[in-house]
């Protein structure tokens, strides 16, 4: 039983996700108010046979992840249309991904030092766009733009969405616009890079830019890879 149970996919994800945050099962367990053994049985012992819909929506929320990634059903379709062959639709949930927004903004400005980075909430994007976009849900955070350095690219107050930069699938560091933490401070600047440093540049002219900044001083983040404002 044991080995048909390690076939099961959402186990596996379960269990991937949940080595890949360095998070305990027993933590988990107790995250959705559930005994410290709760989630290890359900992986080992296949009890539940099935992860209740409110557990799955909060582990899939904590991971950044799609709930049919951790076993959402799917659904019959009940009455197709005339000439529709009748089959089976992904769960409606399942379609989407809940990206955590971190209390914390990106300066694009002087910069903001970085005290905690503690969800205040999320901002829902469609599964499959994201896919789309070859971005990992898991791997996404949205954060605030503040400042008015990075104009007109991004202007204060913009919701931007940042792939964590160990998350890129070529594994390297691509010029574009990242967050950066640099001297304990926050910052979203458009990095461009070189042996061993980057240039760190504002787009707003009436900012400096550094131009050879030695890569051992930099911390990245994650690269900027949408945004959405105000009109």
């Amino acid at each position: 039983m044991v080995n048909n149970l390690t076939l099961d996919p959402a186990r596996e994800r379960l269990m991937d996700l949940a080595e890949r945050r360095g998070v305990s099962l027993a933590a988990l367990s107790k995250l959705i108010g559930r005994n410290a053994s709760y989630l290890q049985q359900f992986i080992r012992k296949g009890s539940p046979r099935k992860l209740e819909e409110t557990d799955r929506a909060t582990l899939a929320r904590f991971f950044g992840v799609g709930e049919d990634e951790l076993g959402a059903p799917e659904v019959e379709e009940i009455s197709p249309a005339p000439g529709k062959i009748a089959g089976k639709l992904p769960a409606a949930r399942s379609q989407w991904v809940d990206v955590p927004r971190l209390a914390l903004g990106a300066s694009a400005g002087p910069g903001a030092v970085v005290e905690e980075d503690a969800p205040v909430g999320h901002l829902r994007f469609a599964q499959g766009w994201l896919r789309e976009l070859g971005l990992t849900p898991g791997a996404l955070s949205a954060l605030t733009v503040a400042g008015d350095s990075m104009e007109p690219t991004l202007r204060d107050g913009d919701e931007i969405l940042v792939a964590r930069a160990d998350s890129d699938p070529a594994g390297r560091l691509r010029d574009g616009i990242h967050v950066i933490r640099r001297d304990g401070v926050l910052q979203v600047k458009r990095l461009q890079f070189g042996t061993g440093q980057a240039a760190v540049i504002s787009d707003n002219h009436a900012y400096p830019s550094d131009m050879a900044v030695p890569l051992e001083e930099l911390d990245v983040l994650g690269r900027v890879v949408w945004k959405g404002g105000r009109v």
